[in-house]
């Protein structure tokens, strides 16, 4: 599946600042991926560290921490991961999940699915 941007609105937790990113859908990536600088700009810290493998195999210590994430009008509370400066902004599988949306990959785009089960 080739991969496409996809316009993301990312804030803190107490709404008070946000920022518009362009991030590229990532259905191989468990978390969100958001420049360090980015996120604690918005007043976002690191709550933990977690070790995880990337997709080459190499195992790296990763800081994550709490935001909320939008997508057309829906926003859902996720961990987000805190990566270096120029590294791509990525929307992972369980904010595509959380917000109820698919991957439509012949379009490019991302559609409501209201069959993803809730429970």
């Amino acid at each position: 599946m080739g991969t496409f941007k996809w316009p993301v609105t990312v804030s803190s937790l107490d709404g008070q600042r946000s920022a518009d990113v362009e991030a590229t859908v990532d259905t191989g990536s468990l978390y969100c991926a958001m420049p360090a600088r980015l996120m604690r700009g918005l007043g976002i810290e690191p709550e933990r560290k977690s070790r995880m493998r990337l997709a080459g195999g190499r195992l790296v210590d990763v800081e994550l921490g709490p935001a909320y994430i939008a997508i057309d009008g829906e926003r859902a509370p996720m961990l987000v991961s805190f990566s270096e400066d120029g590294a791509p902004i990525l929307l992972g599988a369980l904010a595509l999940e959380s917000l109820r949306l698919s991957v439509d990959p012949e379009a490019k785009r991302l559609i409501p699915n209201p069959e993803i089960p809730l429970y």
